[in-house]
């Protein structure tokens, strides 16, 4: 009879597929935080406190949708790797960062062209959700949408 604990090959696969496992959740945590810091840079005032402290919905989506796109790069990068795990990372690192620049550009671009004004969004008094907050958010998650499929 074969068991799990005899069966070297299955205990290197395991081995193997933590440590690719970990990898990718560690470059995955960096494009994550490195998508909120531009977000956060698109965003008048510190982000982190318009969502905590103010309790802003137009900035809480936004930052949501963001972290959405980036999460759709990230997961179609991995997926498109085919196992290979240096590629994969690589793949996944430059993509990620790829799809951040484009969701804050996007984001820039609104703000400047189309007037959705961010500075508004992240200071309404009334701490309402705007239409425009949701417009931009789905415009960051398309951008991470697009970039994912293009990735594949």
């Amino acid at each position: 009879m074969r068991t799990l604990a005899n069966d070297e090959s299955l205990g290197q696969i395991l081995l193997d597929g933590t440590g690719a496992l970990l990898a990718y959740a560690a470059v995955g945590l960096v494009l994550f935080v490195v998508g909120f810091y531009m977000t956060d840079l698109a965003t008048p005032g510190r982000l982190i406190t318009v969502i905590r402290e103010h309790r802003n919905p137009n900035a809480t989506l936004l930052a949501s949708a963001s972290t959405v796109g980036v999460g759709l790069i990230v997961a179609v990068s991995i997926f498109a790797a085919g196992g290979d795990l240096l590629e994969g990372l690589t793949r996944t690192l430059v993509f990620g960062g790829v799809g951040i620049v484009a969701m804050t550009i996007a984001t820039l671009i609104f703000d400047r062209l189309v007037g959705i004004s961010i500075k508004e969004l992240a200071d309404d008094a009334e701490d309402r959700l705007e239409p425009a907050a949701v417009l931009l958010a789905v415009a960051n998650l398309m951008i991470g949408f697009v970039t994912a499929v293009a990735v594949y």
